[in-house]
């Protein structure tokens, strides 16, 4: 069969007579980036519009937008919220010894941050942290919170580094703050500010907590050590 988009003369007869339709004009280089650019303006549109709303709110203007847009703007969603849940399987602090030190910590998975805690009872600043890091463990349930009595976790551990916090990311240590020392009560806040700045979690915390004065005891009296730092004392051969 002849191919009605062909440029012959028994065509050009054909569409005079009304007997095919008229050839569809070509589209041109300028009309083709024209068409580009329209399309990308109306995607930036659709994302001002509609990338932040919830699946409820999406619902709610679907009479009111592309059907197709909606489509793809729910099922992204829905897709994030399923990252979000896989990701979410802690949610509370975790006991540990040194036999779980291995699995929990150095083998804790690809992209998981840990924060293990090591305290002694008896210790008032230990106690408080313990209880600040069940409210970041609820706030954060991608990240991985433990605590261990330090001498059960590692044998000989000084009392005078207590309060001690370790930070893993893929089972590699990025930090160690030594001796934390608030300048008296420990807040949540001023906490969850300090954790946060190691990476390991994005905290919704606009500025640092901390008065001044608090901040200056902590900076002269915190000892903290990068995991690729070497230390040869013997405060630290454990």
């Amino acid at each position: 069969m002849q191919d009605p988009n062909e440029d012959t003369e028994w065509n050009d007869l054909l569409r005079k007579r009304g007997i095919i339709p008229e050839k569809e004009p070509e589209v041109t280089e300028e009309q083709l980036a024209e068409m580009i650019e329209q399309s990308i303006e109306e995607s930036q549109s659709a994302e001002g519009r509609l990338g932040k709303l919830d699946l409820d709110q999406l619902d709610e203007v679907e009479d009111d937008e592309d059907e197709a847009l909606i489509i793809m703007f729910r099922q992204r969603r829905i897709a994030e919220m399923k990252a979000q849940a896989e990701k979410a399987k802690y949610g509370e602090v975790q006991d540990i010894t040194a036999i779980d030190y291995v699995e929990k910590v150095n083998n804790a998975g690809a992209g998981i941050w840990v924060f293990l805690h090591l305290y002694k009872q008896g210790i008032p600043v230990c106690a408080q942290i313990n209880q600040h890091l069940n409210v970041l463990a609820r706030k954060y349930p991608e990240v991985k919170f433990l605590k261990a009595i330090s001498t059960t976790c590692i044998p000989n551990f000084p009392d005078h580094n207590l309060p001690t916090i370790f930070v893993y990311f893929e089972g590699q240590m990025k930090k160690q703050f030594v001796g934390l020392d608030f300048g008296g009560k420990v807040a949540c806040d001023a906490l969850e500010w300090i954790l946060s700045r190691t990476g390991g979690f994005k905290t919704n915390l606009e500025d640092d907590p901390r008065a001044p004065k608090v901040r200056d005891v902590m900076m002269s009296s915190l000892r903290t050590k990068d995991s690729d730092d070497d230390n040869d004392s013997d405060e630290n051969d454990w």
